[in-house]
């Protein structure tokens, strides 16, 4: 028995290290995994139709869902034409098929020789005239020599196989929790076998039942969502049930906001009630909201507390993207400035600074996306500067802040208390942790929350922490990569807005917990403890989804 018991005492503590070692490695794989899929399983941009000059007979290729055509270079599609307008019109494709809207041009848009008056369908051989030019639409199989870019020889990896390298991720953290204490507890599979219900559940509903090609988006989504709930656990099981029960939450909103997302139509119809609800709401938050670490962010419910501003972050890129009249035909952002100034307003009002950068650098985004001009990002941050500066000198809350920012090691007992703690716990951790539940970063205040990225590092290691981090940056470079390609400039702008929004808070988490920055109080998206940031970045997935042209194929097919 004594032999037994000293090669258990050995066999746990290599096998623990093999896990530490071998977590990552699936992890950095996995991501690989669903990004390339997701880069392999994009429509090739080929042309959608074409259009024929019908006095020179040249063939201009239609690349897009949406196409601005007029004279200036910043169009898709350029007719060196010097009666053409600069803008002269778009051309869209819909559910019903191709239609043209003028806007504003000087000279009008003709179809078939009559001026249109708004949207108007198109079909294969109909003449579309601007100015003296006149292109007829044509589809790319009607049209000889057309030249197209060969299919990827190389498959999309099965969207089962990827989760369930996701799920034997999940696993591995959950032996770690099990066998991490003096004794071993079978209490960690609660949480894991949650996880792994959603995932699954999710899975069978999105593939099999609804026909969807790609789970790409939602295995990443599921496997830093796990890596967060069994960071949790191991603070204690019980701190896990909340955050199971905002993932679930989260989970139900993406499959709404999908569907909802799904008729253009409808998006338009909302917008106007959707940005009054997000104005309500910051009320709302001014007028109940309570005081929490020197922000007035925070509704409590009983014992139940909400962060209004982390879904109105959804309502913001939602009414960003969607405040044109006709996407596309006019570049007019007074409306949206309204709307953000009264958003960060209300944000300086409530002193949630972190979150009003998000916000800010969203609105840019949006901004530079709808308007393409830099002068006007130029001008937009010089005020910003402007603003920062009154903000540091009225407020000393914030201006406190700043003056910490670099010098915590000056006052490690007091004002940099938190942040010495993670440089050294984290460096603690070296490359592969010290395993879950191990750390001692979690006994330090929003160790969970707005230090969790030392938390990763101390406790999982400098190895899975960079794959984290990065798969994160890639949801940025998936939404900017996958615009030309989307349905609309909705999806497009409504994606790389909710991709920067991850992203920067993702850098303002990281670098406020490491004193590269100053700290802000935001989360770590899917990691950080914390119920509304949670279903916020669920919602935000969604529009990531929704540009993906494969989300509603199967759907058109069905009908």
């Amino acid at each position: 028995m004594d032999f037994l018991t000293i090669g258990l005492g050995k066999a746990v503590p290599a096998l623990l290290y093999f896990l530490r070692v071998l977590v990552p490695v699936i992890t950095a794989v996995t991501m690989c995994g669903c990004f390339s899929s997701l880069k392999l399983g994009r429509r090739k941009e080929d042309p959608v139709i074409v259009l024929k000059n019908t006095v020179t007979h040249g063939i201009i290729p239609v690349l897009y869902w949406e196409n601005s055509i007029g004279r200036s270079r910043s169009c898709d599609i350029v007719l060196r034409d010097s009666t053409v307008s600069r803008d002269h019109a778009v051309l869209m494709r819909r559910e019903s098929g191709w239609i043209v809207t003028d806007t504003g041009s000087k000279s009008g848009t003709f179809v078939n020789g009559r001026k249109i008056k708004s949207a108007t369908p198109v079909m294969p051989g109909d003449v579309i005239t601007m100015g003296s030019t006149s292109l007829s639409l044509s589809r790319t199989a009607d049209v000889k020599g057309l030249k197209l870019k060969k299919p990827y020889r190389r498959q999309a990896s099965s969207p089962a196989a990827l989760l369930f390298s996701a799920s034997a991720v999940q696993l591995m953290f959950c032996v770690q929790l099990c066998l991490a204490g003096e004794k071993a507890s079978l209490e960690p599979l609660l949480p894991f076998c949650a996880v792994f219900v959603m995932e699954w559940g999710m899975y069978f509903y999105s593939v099999k039942l609804l026909g969807r090609v790609s789970f790409e988006l939602e295995t990443v989504a599921f496997l830093l969502c796990g890596i967060g709930v069994m960071l949790i656990a191991g603070t204690g099981v019980k701190n896990s049930y909340t955050q199971l029960a905002a993932m679930l939450l989260g989970v139900i909103l993406f499959c709404v906001m999908i569907w909802f997302l799904g008729d253009l139509g409808r998006v338009m119809r909302w917008r106007i009630v959707i940005g009054a609800l997000a104005v309500l709401l910051f009320a709302a938050n001014l007028v109940l909201g309570k005081e929490h670490n020197g922000s007035k962010n925070w509704i409590y419910l009983g014992s139940v507390s909400v962060q209004p501003s982390e879904f109105i972050k959804i309502a913001f890129v939602f009414v960003g993207a969607s405040t044109l009249d006709r996407l596309q035909t006019a570049k007019n952002l007074t409306g949206f400035i309204a709307f953000s100034a009264i958003c960060l307003g209300a944000l300086f009002l409530m002193k949630d600074f972190g979150t009003a950068c998000v916000f800010f650098v969203t609105f840019l985004i949006i901004a530079f996306m709808r308007s393409g001009s830099l002068r006007t990002i130029a001008l937009i941050c010089a005020v910003a500067v402007f603003g920062a500066f009154l903000i540091l000198k009225f407020k000393p809350y914030v201006a406190k802040r700043f003056a910490v920012w670099g010098h915590v090691w000056d006052d490690p007992g007091g004002a940099g208390y938190q942040q010495t703690r993670v440089l050294s716990y984290a460096a603690s951790g070296g490359l592969f942790g010290t395993g879950l539940g191990k750390g001692f970063l979690k006994n330090v205040f929003a160790g969970s929350s707005d230090l969790v990225f030392g938390m990763i590092c101390e406790e999982l290691g400098l190895v899975l922490a960079v794959v984290v981090v990065l798969s994160i940056a890639m949801l940025m470079f998936y939404a900017r990569s996958d615009v030309t390609r989307s349905r609309s400039t909705f999806y497009s702008i409504s994606a790389c807005a909710a991709a920067g929004i991850m992203l920067f808070q993702t850098c303002l988490n990281v670098f406020g917990a490491t004193d590269v920055l100053p700290m802000t109080g935001v989360t770590l998206p899917f990691i950080s403890l914390g119920g509304s940031s949670m279903v916020s970045v669920w919602g935000l997935l969604a529009f990531i989804k929704a540009s993906d042209e494969r989300t509603y194929a199967a759907r058109r097919k069905r009908k």
